[in-house]
């Protein structure tokens, strides 16, 4: 079967299990492109096109399009701990729509034939932005969130790992919500001290409203300061050592 009968038998059984126009265009476009990298055929690689068909029919609907069967899921980790977690749960399925105004992960996965997702965490800020998207937009990667100084992104590994990228039997959604390492659950301690001792000198009238709300500000941002120093110097470390996490970082 040649490349182009191929993905023509591909897109009709897509189409025929109603994934939308645009994600099976999406879709064809990033398995061609694998294809010419490996220089593999795409039987070869996917395995028949209706099989492999019915593996990717379950792909998510286009942001903003309802899906009835769809789980939603919201968490949070700190940035010692967050490259882990998503690439524990992007494993599992779960993919990233944006992050909240608090820094949680909202997510979305649908049950039975979820994709899996990897997920990568580079600094943004300034005229880094434009640099970091430029380089990273042509290899499938999508801005999903932003938080501080970091833009997180996604890509689904069907593009990349074949049938391998799918989630036959996903396991049931986490009732935890937050994910904190020694170092996050240290750098929270010290917050809740220091604001606690703060709200105790505004009780006994050692501090008034303003001072209470200058200091919180203060403790807030000198431990989001303190967090990021230490979480880039980690990885700047491990980037010595050649050891790291599985997820890029390019602090």
């Amino acid at each position: 079967m040649t490349t182009d009968a191929y993905f023509a038998e591909l897109s009709g059984s897509l189409r025929a299990a109603h994934v939308p126009e645009e994600q099976i265009a999406a879709t064809a476009e990033d398995l061609r492109a694998h294809l010419a990298e490996t220089g593999t055929a795409p039987e070869e690689e996917f395995g028949p096109a209706a099989a492999f068909a019915a593996q990717l029919g379950g792909l998510a609907p286009a942001p903003g399009e309802p899906d009835e069967r769809a789980e939603s899921w919201t968490w949070t980790a700190d940035l010692f701990n967050d490259r882990r977690m998503l690439a524990v749960h992007g494993d599992q399925g779960w993919e990233v729509e944006s992050l909240d105004a608090i820094g949680r992960f909202v997510c979305r996965r649908t049950p039975g034939s979820a994709l899996r997702w990897e997920y990568r965490r580079d600094v943004i800020a300034g005229r880094r932005r434009s640099r970091v998207l430029d380089e990273l937009t042509p290899e499938g990667w999508e801005l999903c969130g932003e938080w501080l100084v970091y833009g997180y992104f996604k890509r689904p590994r069907a593009a990349t790992a074949g049938p391998a990228g799918t989630v036959g039997a996903p396991p049931a959604a986490p009732q935890r919500w937050l994910f904190l390492s020694r170092r996050g659950r240290a750098v929270l301690a010290a917050w809740l001290l220091l604001v606690g001792g703060a709200m105790a000198a505004f009780f006994i009238g050692v501090l008034g409203t303003g001072g209470l709300a200058i200091t919180i500000a203060l403790t807030s941002m000198f431990s989001a300061i303190y967090t990021s120093h230490l979480e880039t110097a980690t990885g700047r470390a491990r980037q010595k050592t050649g050891t790291g996490t599985g997820m890029a970082d390019r602090d």
